[in-house]
């Protein structure tokens, strides 16, 4: 008689439980109302490769930022089984690669961890770069992404009875380290965790003249606030036909950049993005056209310590704003950085450009030639003002305490 009572209690407590699991009408077991995340990922340009590789196992979600990846509760995965092989610079202008789905309660995520495959015995290795020209694949070392997973705060908001798309923006450029002459080279990641709840707009397109069509052309969109170092938020290279597709860019007004080692920098203020319309700063007939520069960029060369500080170069408008020019590798062993700014002046726009006619720019002479070199470490800045109107350029250096 005990033993039936034992298993009518065991039957009613699995019924119970089975029905906490359950999730009709969107309520999960504990009530709550249920949403849907869908991660994607994409890319920026990336500098001096022909291919960024990396092997994604899973992607792993959190309510709280702090917490640990061996915390038994609190965590959400999506499995990619097999695990996926992916080219991130296959992923500019606006391409994406979804990696999957999951239902959560609603609410917000402040956590996600990008967990990629180990490298040992994969052949191609599961994650690598191709060097530019040679074909040579060399495999990435990634340690900490193999264990615990890439972690990046997130701070997205999951929506009731919805779907809300988040986009890991992965900086190829940034996050690949070379290791002096060793032949190795690291994975640093820079991502960010951009969420998109509208797949209307969130986006700038334009075309850029057939002559900067090229892999060493980069257009981006930066906030450039008085007073405030700039922030790239999104940055591309253009097509074969010279179009161009920054996606996803958060709501707000923007600075659109346009550098080429053979064009001066070209600045247009005041793009606006919204979620309702993609906005097209330029067009096929008439491309953003700057001049071509009549002089050879001059070679900037220094280093910094320690070895994983990041070096950026600004350039400052007459009466603002200032911008990014370009990121500087830094060699991971070594600490030195090697860059090549140009002498001609930026030259500047004012959105929108005229409806039916070619884009009109204005040189701004007092900047010619004129930089800044930011170094960061630690979220610490330093700065050294470069000017290339005077050659040779002595070397830069950068020493954090």
């Amino acid at each position: 008689m005990n033993m039936r009572r034992w298993l009518t209690g065991l039957a009613g407590a699995i019924a119970m439980l089975a029905a906490g699991c359950g999730g009709g009408g969107g309520i999960g077991g504990t009530g709550a109302p249920m949403g849907k995340m869908r991660v994607s990922v994409t890319d920026a340009p990336a500098c001096g490769y022909d291919e960024v590789n990396i092997t994604v196992e899973k992607v792993r979600v959190h309510r709280s930022a702090s917490a640990s990846p061996d915390e038994p509760t609190g965590w959400s995965e999506i499995v990619l089984n097999p695990a996926r092989r992916i080219d991130l610079l296959t992923l500019t202008n606006g391409a994406l690669e979804e990696l999957g789905e999951i239902e959560l309660p609603a609410g917000t995520y402040q956590q996600i961890r990008l967990v990629l495959a180990d490298n040992a015995g994969t052949s191609p290795p599961a994650n690598s770069v191709v060097l530019s020209g040679s074909g040579d694949e060399i495999a990435l070392t990634t340690p900490s992404a193999q264990q615990s997973g890439l972690k990046l705060n997130a701070d997205v908001e999951v929506p009731a009875g919805k779907v809300l798309d988040v986009v890991l923006d992965f900086d190829a450029c940034r996050s690949v380290v070379k290791r002096g002459n060793s032949g190795r080279y690291n994975l640093k990641p820079v991502i960010s965790v951009i969420p998109v709840l509208s797949d209307a707009g969130l986006r700038v397109v334009g075309y850029v003249d057939p002559a900067l069509v090229g892999p060493d052309t980069a257009v981006s969109v930066q906030t450039a606030a008085s007073g405030v170092p700039p922030t790239l938020v999104k940055a591309t290279i253009p097509d074969s036909t010279g179009r161009f597709v920054l996606r996803p860019v958060p709501e707000g007004n923007y600075t659109l950049v346009l550098t080429s080692p053979t064009h001066a920098t070209a600045v247009m203020t005041g793009v606006p993005v919204t979620a309702a319309a993609p906005t097209t700063v330029s067009t096929q007939q008439f491309p953003l056209a700057p001049a071509a520069a009549a002089s050879a960029p001059v070679t900037v060369s220094g280093s910094v310590q320690p070895v994983d500080a990041t070096v950026r170069v600004l350039q400052s408008l007459t009466g603002g704003p200032t911008v990014e020019i370009g990121f500087v590798p830094v060699d991971g062993d070594t600490g030195g950085f090697v860059t090549a700014l140009g002498l001609a002046a930026p030259l500047r726009t004012a959105y929108p450009a005229p409806a039916n006619a070619p884009i009109t720019f204005t040189a701004d002479p007092g900047a010619a030639g004129l930089y800044t070199l930011e170094a960061v470490s630690g979220g610490v800045a330093q700065a050294a003002e470069v000017d290339v109107n005077v050659a040779p350029v002595p070397p830069v250096t950068f020493v954090f305490p």
